[in-house]
């Protein structure tokens, strides 16, 4: 898992005022909005006695813990602790850690890592949002599988006759010819040429207007950390997805879609969209969970490679460098709590690098008393 980008942890309309658990990187993060709609991100665990914030609720702007009532600013700083008695004020390390957030294409992103602004990775540039010659569906679902797993599935042309069949590819033609690929450092992208099996159902309606091709194209592409297009051009128009690849854990991803079509862009259209979608996705699940070894491997010679797999091999030989400049969620990521024993992953927050005095306040002992792992390093 990458940390030091930005990830999408939520659709915009499903966060309000009411604190909501979201989960990426293996951590538990809170999001609420303030008076003036302002997502704020912060890690779902206080300082004090662990309670889940997300259980909270808001006050002004602030977040209320569930369990003593301590309130937190929107900066992770602790500004009320009800049990103290009147003059007594609050400790410099009562704090959790706080994300920058921003919004783009209908989600809520928050930057999970500890780089200053203008050392951050950019938000992946969805074109067709807002598009009005485009509609636009939200699906979700969860995988039982890494997330690089899921990611690279997308970008896999070779896969497209055999698991989706019919449906979306064609078992007669599986021959990927060679492609090229644009990329730079955050993102890759290539045309590639698939042979089109026939059009079904609703469908089907427009493309008799049509003589079936014996190629199209499809643009696959990767965007650092999570997200992977998918975009089809078909004789009657253009079918445009977006996946985002939450890592929920080692062994589970929530796949969030936000799906684009320049055809049938009625809202009666929208059912039938998404049932496609899922179709998909339900296809690709169990051969991605049944996947050996479940973790990529780190490195290239692991897995025998063809020139088909030329995007998978770009995005591992990138990958690998982010692991060399220390970008990976790692040893120096992970601390164990008090009992009952548990793993926690700690993602470094500005906060952190802005205050050096406090860059330990908030990590967890391990059971007896003793450092944690985490603590031989500084995130």
């Amino acid at each position: 898992m990458l940390k030091n980008f930005w990830y999408a942890l939520e659709f915009g309309d499903r966060v309000g005022p009411t604190p909501v658990k979201v989960t990426c990187l293996g951590q538990d993060f809170v999001l609420y909005r303030t008076g003036d709609g302002t997502a704020v991100c912060l890690s779902d665990l206080c300082v004090h006695r662990g309670g889940a914030l997300s259980m909270g609720t808001v006050s002004g702007d602030r977040v209320v813990c569930p369990y003593h009532g301590w309130e937190y600013r929107p900066d992770g700083a602790c500004v009320k602790i009800p049990a103290n008695p009147p003059g007594r004020g609050v400790p410099k390390k009562a704090r959790v850690d706080s994300y920058p957030t921003a919004e783009r294409y209908g989600m809520v992103w928050a930057f999970l890592g500890d780089l200053p602004e203008d050392e951050r990775p950019p938000i992946p540039h969805i074109p067709e949002h807002g598009d009005p010659a485009f509609r636009e569906v939200h699906y979700e679902m969860e995988i039982a599988a890494n997330y690089e797993r899921t990611f690279e599935n997308v970008v896999d042309a070779a896969h497209t006759p055999f698991v989706h069949g019919t449906a979306f590819g064609n078992p007669d033609k599986p021959e990927i010819p060679d492609f090229e690929i644009k990329q730079d450092d955050w993102s890759a992208e290539a045309d590639i040429l698939l042979s089109p099996p026939p059009p079904g159902g609703l469908w089907s309606l427009l493309a008799r207007r049509r003589p079936r091709p014996e190629y199209v194209t499809v643009t696959n592409g990767w965007y650092l950390p999570n997200v992977v297009k998918l975009h089809v051009r078909l004789p009657f128009g253009d079918l445009i997805l977006y996946d985002f690849n939450i890592p929920l854990s080692q062994d589970r991803t929530l796949i969030k879609i936000l799906g684009y079509r320049n055809f049938f862009t009625g809202r009666w259209a929208d059912g039938n969209a998404v049932k496609r979608i899922e179709k998909i996705l339900l296809q690709d699940k169990p051969v991605v969970e049944s996947q050996r070894p479940e973790l990529l491997p780190f490195d290239l010679p692991d897995e025998l490679h063809m020139r088909s797999d030329a995007l998978q091999v770009a995005y591992r030989r990138r990958r690998a460098r982010l692991i060399e400049e220390g970008w990976w969620v790692g040893g120096d990521d992970i601390v164990t709590g008090d009992g009952p024993r548990r793993r926690a992953t700690v993602i470094p927050s500005p906060a952190r690098r802005d205050n050096p005095e406090l860059a330990r306040a908030w990590v967890h002992k391990a059971r007896g008393g003793g450092p944690g792992p985490s603590e031989e390093a500084t995130p």
